[in-house]
């Protein structure tokens, strides 16, 4: 198998006990981390220099619809509501498997031109076996690490997961892939019946799968109650958004181990509630990052990180202010737990810490250089808050699992222009469902 030496870069693990930032080689192995050290000797590799570069783990959007990929912009001024009745009350019925491919293929593309290498692909429009079909296949044909988390348009509460549908994607498109992991992207207890949730959940914990859902639906209903009754809450369970959780369904959760992804420019922008960075880190938890939908936010899990951080400061600035009458002398939150939440916890949430998230010996090579010689970036004084910074145009090299997928700040592919004719023609015939007060009126 193919050895590539990364030489001369600043190099950010994410491993605890190394420096924030170290001067080191790293020696990739086929698709694994082999070595990191000074002076690695490494006579077959094929020696990269990065001088003038910083090199971090392969970004995690943990919480991303990309079968929307093909509607971005079209939600940039709706609220909640408005998507709800827009997209899964006019539009969802109208997507055919085709266009569920186009759309994951040129979401996931630009998730590895944007330095993401793993996506958490919150898939809840598989309208019938073809649509899951389609939809992975994107995913594989892009190149992207993926957690595919199947699931179907909004049901009735007592209506469970289509377990068959589950098993056949185990059986065979989901694990015939090595960069692709199954998960199950379900109505959760707020949106179920109690006897449905705890099935549901019984079901994902059976096949050791991570089972993620939405909740910023208001106080938790019952069947919070009986599936945290019936043991099944666990570091599989991942919530999106929590915004309305009280302090002690958040201590509950955390203690049973549960991740949360918060999506916060979506969240702010659309009406969610306030994230729930502040309430996790004061149960000295961390939240995970995702962009939500492109339909109304851009999907840069970089700029997430930035909004995630600036927020909270903002809200530690103002209940400091409050109590002392003073400003705060410093900083609440740092860049590095904002890469965290980018790396380490996004990893954790998608289950697949052990993977990746973290540059270390025998972890998947999934990393990103970001060019700190660019002008927006230079002089690179705290090469952490550079890489946190950095924008799409720095991002000049992604790798999956030892396979460059961007060198040179250019993708990999040969037929980008195909990708996009195809995307704007679904995006186009998509919109025409939408009614006179969406984006076409």
């Amino acid at each position: 198998m193919s050895r590539v030496l990364l030489r001369g870069a600043q190099v950010i693990t994410m491993t605890p006990g190394r420096p924030d930032a170290e001067h080191a080689e790293v020696l990739v192995d086929g698709d694994r981390i082999a070595d990191i050290g000074d002076t690695i000797e490494a006579p077959d590799a094929e020696v990269v220099d990065f001088s003038g570069r910083i090199v971090i783990p392969g970004l995690v959007n943990a919480h991303l619809h990309t079968w929307q990929t093909a509607l971005r912009s079209a939600g940039a001024d709706w609220t909640l509501m408005e998507y709800l009745t827009h997209l899964h009350g006019e539009c969802v019925g109208h997507y055919t498997p085709a266009d569920m491919h186009i759309s994951n293929l040129a979401g996931a593309l630009t998730q590895l031109d944007c330095g993401t290498t793993t996506v958490g692909d919150w898939c809840h429009n598989v309208l019938s076996p073809e649509h899951a079909d389609a939809a992975v296949e994107g995913l594989v044909q892009a190149g992207v690490r993926a957690v595919f988390l199947h699931g179907t348009p909004y049901r009735a509460p007592n209506i469970p997961h289509p377990l068959a549908e589950i098993d056949r994607l185990l059986d065979g498109p989901v694990r015939e892939h090595a960069l692709l992991t199954l998960g199950m992207a379900l109505q959760g207890p707020q949106y179920s019946s109690v006897e449905t949730a705890v099935a549901d959940f019984r079901a994902g914990a059976e096949r050791g799968l991570v089972v993620s859902m939405h909740q910023s639906g208001g106080e938790p209903s019952p069947g919070w109650e009986a599936v945290r009754d019936a043991g099944l809450f666990s570091p599989l369970t991942n919530i999106v958004h929590g915004s309305d959780l009280p302090d002690e369904w958040l201590k509950t959760l955390v203690e049973a181990g549960v991740t949360f992804t918060t999506t916060p420019e979506n969240e702010l922008g659309q009406g969610h509630g306030t994230p729930v960075t502040g309430s996790l880190l004061r149960l000295d938890a961390a939240p995970s990052l995702g962009t939500d939908i492109d339909t109304a936010v851009p999907g840069k899990v970089l700029t997430a990180a930035r909004i995630a951080l600036a927020h909270q400061r903002s809200l530690d600035h103002a209940r400091h202010r409050q109590a002392t009458g003073m400003h705060a002398g410093t900083a609440s939150v740092t860049a590095k737990q904002a890469l965290a939440w980018a790396t380490v916890e996004g990893a954790k949430a998608l289950g697949l810490a052990d993977r990746v998230g973290r540059i270390e010996v025998g972890m998947q090579a999934d990393l990103v250089a970001v060019d700190a010689r660019a002008l927006n970036l230079w002089p690179a004084h705290d090469p952490v808050a550079t890489a946190l910074h950095a924008d799409i145009a720095n991002i000049e090299a992604v790798m999956v699992a030892g396979v460059w997928r961007k060198r040179d700040h250019a993708l990999l592919t040969s037929r980008l222009d195909e990708v996009k004719d195809q995307l704007r023609e679904s995006g186009e015939r998509l919109l025409r469902s939408i009614g006179p007060a969406g984006p076409q009126g």
